[in-house]
């Protein structure tokens, strides 16, 4: 050896995270966006104080901490806490010290149940919303509505006869059943693992997989998701689709104009929308005839523009499938994916609003 380096027992630093992390580093607006969400939700974090006492880590860190775990697609909360013994970053995000002990994982199963008992993940993620309009992100005025399939955690394997006999051939050493000839369905099959997962298939053709339906709202100005649904995946994509709508006139939104796909291009869709004084800017299937959306709607501007800008609402399906785990969730039961969803869409609308006070700002 050329030389010999005198490993260091101890380091005594006198530099904050604060001071390591760069001025221009991206989680910096989302940072600033995130700590004023949470200080507007001092009083809804009362509500999980009251279930089991005030606990020793604030729910504002394991919230920003599951923010973390969608932004950098952490396959888990176990995998966080580990790397916050040598992430400054992450330590920075949670306002943790140098010297601060780790999280531990349990906390955050914990947490996730008090997050079942209450409304309190929902109420983030409409915080979070607020925060958007608040900084003149959000229009009230043209909307997209579309679905997709989520696949469950459950496997195949698990996907059994609810009644009768078992199959004749019998599993193998994987758990796999012969069910070459059988007919399968949700009517008389169901998963030994997560009940509430149904078999359902995308398209003509598809195979079928377990999963969920994941919906979202979205606005059309700057493509942010303002309501996002988990339901069943046999649930139709309308049903759910008035749902969200809904919601927003309980908040006193009342959207203009509502752009779809074909898959809402139904009568019951339309007069609901026409009811509600919402102009249906859904796709049209060929030689479908229904009277509300027919010329007098097609031939304005406005319904090109409402087809074109309703493709940009796949941009949040993508994230959140690709970085955020919503391709295929580890959680099981429709309560649970919809808790995660909504820490998944508050972490995307976070990320798109700090690139658009960046742009705009």
């Amino acid at each position: 050896m050329r030389g010999h380096v005198d490993p260091q027992a101890m380091m005594f630093s006198y530099l904050s995270p604060e001071s390591r992390v760069p001025a221009t580093h991206p989680l910096r607006p989302i940072k600033a966006h995130a700590d004023r969400v949470l200080k507007s939700m001092w009083r809804d974090f009362d509500e999980l104080y009251a279930l089991d006492g005030r606990p020793s880590i604030p729910p504002e860190r394991l919230l920003k901490g599951s923010i973390l775990i969608a932004l950098y697609s952490l396959r888990s909360e176990r995998m966080l806490c580990e790397m916050l013994d040598y992430n400054l970053l992450f330590r920075w995000f949670l306002d943790m010290s140098m010297d601060e002990p780790t999280l531990d994982q349990s906390r955050f199963s914990r947490f996730r149940e008090r997050l079942l008992a209450t409304d309190c993940a929902q109420r983030f993620f409409d915080a979070v919303v607020r925060e958007a309009r608040s900084q003149e992100l959000l229009s009230d005025e043209h909307f997209t509505v579309d679905g997709t399939l989520i696949e469950a955690w459950a496997s195949m394997k698990s996907f059994k006869r609810k009644d009768g006999p078992p199959s004749d051939s019998g599993p193998d050493d994987q758990g796999m059943v012969d069910f070459k000839g059988e007919k399968r369905s949700n009517a008389t099959h169901a998963s030994t693992t997560d009940p509430e997962a149904k078999l359902k298939r995308k398209g003509p053709g598809k195979e079928s997989k377990l999963c969920f339906g994941g919906h979202a709202l979205m606005e059309n100005r700057h493509g942010l998701c303002v309501d996002i649904q988990v339901t069943s995946a046999v649930q139709t994509e309308t049903t759910a689709a008035q749902q969200m709508l809904d919601r927003q006139r309980r908040k006193r939104v009342r959207p203009r104009t509502l752009g779809a796909d074909k898959g809402y291009h139904a009568k019951a869709f339309v007069d609901y929308l026409r009811h509600k004084k919402i102009a249906p800017h859904i796709a049209q299937i060929k030689d479908r005839r229904t009277p509300g959306l027919d010329a007098r709607t097609t031939r304005h501007a406005g319904y090109a523009v409402s087809q074109k800008k309703r493709k940009r609402v796949e941009e949040i399906f993508g994230w959140m499938k690709t970085y955020g785990g919503l391709r295929k969730t580890m959680m099981r039961s429709t309560k649970r994916v919809q808790v995660h969803a909504w820490l998944v869409g508050a972490a995307y609308n976070l990320l798109r609003m700090s690139r658009l006070v960046a742009t705009t700002g």
